[in-house]
């Protein structure tokens, strides 16, 4: 196959039957066995096992515009973008250019380089509240530096977060919610000493009262309220309108700061990411602290802390907060994100927007013309479905309610797109993301795939 794609500047591409490396003969099958050999699980990083969905995982080995290609050489048309930041497409000739001459520069100084002042510079200019930046490389990095942070500024030690919010997997946050309003929350993961998890606070998402009684009780010990700007990894369940700007205002009226963490709509929801979409309408806000990862770095690790200068100024070695970092700012990643924010302009995000809602309208139509119960959720350009009556019903507001959905009926509509060449998040509990590459041809790809998905997703039973 040598079909041809388009990136936003209308740069010609091949798809990758043509340009992927030849497989080796191995299966995907033969390359899982060989991983659970070597790697716990046979993977780094859980979701990608399959788990929730059954079946072995693809091993891909090459990625280009809307396209990815397995060890056997099949090609999918891609809707995780590497779980966001092919935001561009993949392998966009202008970023495989910005890091082919940074790398051929060197790969890693340990020293301060000019790229990182522009990244940052970049983001300075697209999210007002972002008055200082501080370069890490991974989202969980970033969220648990703004977590010690808030705590060396405000000197308190307690954290409020909202039950399904993912902030990355350090031991404060990796907490279970408990029963009631709030509760001291119980380690959520083996290896996290229960004494630390305490320090966390689990509250209903979209929930204010839930939230009113916590800062009622314990408003003096209260660090920071850390919230995904929308919540896109328990699905995707935006807030309710003004629910963002009440959080800061409730936080702020008890000297609490507030932490929104956009590692996954930062810079892809709009170009200011979810703030973005709600700074000056009636529900804007301002953040004391923000986070970023993913679209940040192109696909390179790179991701940010920033916020207020006099909050920012206290890490080290302005102030006494200590975070460091060796390959932070490494130029090779830097290089890709300036690349992506640069070309990420207003043409990007009408294509995202628009290739978002013809692919979530096909598959609500799709689900629809076989009776199944569903909701899809939209956060921007981010979207994922809930499947079942109470789902329908209403749209989700809150991780219970996930939860409770027919969850079993996304690993057959999961299979049935991957057979027919459409490669989805493995999990009903993930968003789906589209890229500024996905064109008419894959688009068209996507569709031809939905009517027999969703003939397995209601033909599925519990169980």
């Amino acid at each position: 196959m040598t079909n041809s794609t388009t990136n936003p500047n209308g740069e010609g591409f091949e798809t990758l039957a043509s340009l992927a490396p030849q497989p080796a003969g191995a299966t995907n099958d033969e390359l899982f066995a060989r991983a659970q050999a070597a790697i716990p699980g046979g993977v780094n990083s859980p979701v990608r096992a399959f788990r929730s969905v059954g079946g072995t995982p693809r091993f891909l080995v090459s990625a280009r515009g809307p396209y990815v290609t397995d060890a056997e050489g099949r090609e999918y048309v891609d809707l995780v973008a590497g779980w966001g930041p092919a935001i561009l497409g993949h392998a966009d000739p202008r970023v495989i250019e910005a890091v082919t001459e940074a790398a051929a520069r060197g790969l890693s100084f340990g020293a301060s380089t000019p790229a990182e002042t522009e990244l940052a510079e970049l983001v300075e200019q697209r999210v007002g509240p972002i008055e200082k930046l501080r370069l890490v490389s991974t989202g969980t990095e970033a969220t648990m530096s703004a977590i010690r942070l808030a705590r060396g500024f405000t000197g308190r030690d307690l954290l409020v977060k909202f039950a399904g919010h993912y902030h990355g997997h350090s031991d404060g946050l990796l907490a279970e919610a408990g029963s009631g309003l709030a509760t001291f929350a119980l380690p959520g993961s083996a290896g996290v000493p229960a004494d630390i998890a305490a320090l966390t606070l689990v509250v209903p998402y979209n929930d204010l009262d839930a939230l009113r009684a916590v800062f009622a009780e314990h408003g003096d010990r209260i660090a920071a309220v850390i919230t995904e700007a929308a919540a896109a990894n328990m699905g995707v369940v935006p807030p309710v309108a003004g629910f963002n700007r009440a959080v800061v205002e409730l936080a702020h009226a008890h000297g609490s700061l507030v932490i929104s963490d956009e590692v996954l709509t930062g810079f892809r929801v709009s170009a200011a990411g979810w703030w973005g979409l709600e700074d000056g309408s009636n529900t804007a806000y301002t953040p004391d602290l923000m986070t970023f990862g993913k679209v940040i770095g192109g696909g390179m690790p790179v991701a940010a802390l920033g916020g207020r200068a006099e909050i920012m100024e206290q890490l080290a070695p302005l102030g006494p907060v200590y975070q460091a970092g060796t390959l932070s700012g490494n130029p090779v990643a830097v290089a890709a994100g300036v690349a992506t924010l640069r070309a990420a302009d207003a043409s990007v995000y009408r294509k995202l927007d628009a290739t978002a809602e013809a692919i979530s309208d096909a598959v609500a139509a799709a689900l629809d013309a076989e009776g199944v119960a569903h909701r899809v959720q939209h956060a921007g350009n981010l979207f994922s479905f809930v499947f079942g009556e109470e789902a329908a019903a209403a749209p989700v507001r809150d991780y219970a309610t996930v939860q409770r959905q027919e969850s079993w009926r996304y690993a057959p509509f999961f299979h049935a797109m991957l057979d027919a060449g459409v490669s989805l998040p493995p999990s009903v509990f993930e968003a789906w993301f589209v890229t500024a590459a996905h064109d008419d041809t894959a688009i068209a790809r996507v569709f031809e795939a939905l009517p027999a998905a969703a003939r397995a997703a209601a033909s599925a039973t519990a169980g």
